[in-house]
């Protein structure tokens, strides 16, 4: 079923390719990165389905159950920006001629001098349909490596000034999860590819991971007064579950010895079990207002549009801000 799918997809991926892409290329003139122009073709029509999918099926789930009424349809729009950045390609481009690119000569460098391709999905042999188990052994590898990546956004203080862009929205939404400050998203993405190159996900099958992920996240970020129940709820992220991660303060700190620390609650990123084990889950049936506690109590400036955003993390990152 798996198989026949990605087949199916890739055969859709060649003709739009061959009949847009490919002409426009050559009269462009570049006809000689046309395997970039595959890729990026495969990774823009994924981009435009999730969205499509986001409109219908998010999006009215929003205006059914509100968690709050939207009073700043600004801050809301500068998220739409983040999300077609990320799912229309752009965000790849860049990582491709840039670091992505360079992480590919790295990695082609060791496997000329002898590292080993290692599969994990390998492990199980035998199974009937060899690709669902694959896609769910990946998934769950990818949570946990996920899991850390965002506990090590809420520890490290020099990653928490970047990461502190995604948590000062105070409308959530839908569109929030790619509200990411791109030096950010950079780092997440190259260890993420990293890992992936590590344990031997195809490229079809990385595709499909972040697709799937992107989706449910974009869900969990939702305007939506909604929780999956005692037993759900410890199974798969809700939009309670997330947006509890984004209370102002209980969120993203703890207190230690008497004084407030970086730490928070409810890093996973699809599976609650990773919190359940290192016990950093909180159940609680709230839906908290959402923001950074510095920017409610102090007013620090996050920026209000895209750009000044952008610029305002580097200035905290540099400690100007």
């Amino acid at each position: 079923m798996m198989d026949a799918l990605l087949d199916f997809w890739a055969v859709i991926q060649d003709r739009v390719f061959e009949a847009v892409v490919q002409p426009v290329a050559f009269a462009l003139g570049f006809g000689n990165v046309l395997e970039v122009a595959y890729a990026g073709t495969g990774m823009f029509m994924v981009g435009v389905l999730e969205v499509l999918i986001m409109l219908a099926l998010i999006a009215p789930l929003q205006r059914w159950r509100p968690v709050e009424r939207v009073t700043d349809r600004q801050a809301i729009r500068v998220d739409v920006i983040y999300t077609l950045v990320h799912k229309l390609g752009l965000f790849n481009l860049l990582m491709y001629f840039t670091f992505g690119n360079w992480l590919e000569q790295g990695i082609a460098y060791l496997r000329g001098h002898g590292m080993p391709t290692f599969h994990l999905d390998q492990v199980w042999p035998g199974v009937t349909d060899q690709a669902v188990v694959s896609f769910l052994i990946y998934l769950v590898v990818f949570d946990f490596v996920n899991y850390l990546i965002h506990r090590g956004q809420h520890q490290f203080e020099w990653w928490w000034k970047l990461h502190a862009l995604h948590h000062s929205q105070r409308q959530m939404s839908m569109w929030t999860d790619n509200r990411n400050h791109l030096l950010d998203s950079i780092l997440v993405a190259l260890i993420l590819s990293a890992v992936a190159v590590l344990i031997g996900v195809g490229p079809g099958q990385f595709v499909a991971l972040t697709a799937f992920g992107r989706l449910s996240e974009n869900f969990q970020h939702a305007n939506l007064r909604l929780s999956f129940g005692p037993l759900l709820e410890r199974l798969w992220v809700s939009p309670r579950f997330h947006r509890r991660h984004h209370s102002i303060g209980d969120g993203h700190e703890s207190f230690e010895h008497g004084r407030v620390v970086l730490g928070g609650c409810n890093f996973g990123v699809l599976l609650p079990v990773w919190d359940l084990v290192f016990r950093t889950a909180d159940f609680q049936m709230r839906f908290d207002p959402t923001g950074v506690r510095d920017q409610v109590e102090q007013g620090r400036n996050y920026g209000h549009g895209f750009w000044s955003q952008q610029k305002q993390g580097v200035l905290r990152l540099l400690g100007r801000a």
